[in-house]
């Protein structure tokens, strides 16, 4: 996935390049500047899900500035 999608400053959700908040946790603190991709399908069950505090299946970033 190419770096055309924005991320979530707050909960590292990687959304759509035209939303303006987070559908996860609400946040309108987006950005572009993010590195490392994670998708998770089963956060109940995932260490890395555990590891980032993540609850919901999706896709994160590993890195965001």
């Amino acid at each position: 996935m190419a770096n055309d999608r924005l991320v979530c400053r707050e909960c590292h959700r990687v959304v759509d390049p035209d939303a303006n908040q987070c559908p996860s946790c609400g946040s309108t603190s987006l950005s572009e500047d993010w590195a490392g991709y994670v998708v998770i399908a089963h956060p109940e069950t995932s260490m890395i899900a555990e590891e980032m505090e993540v609850t919901e299946a999706g896709a994160y970033a590993l890195k965001v500035r």
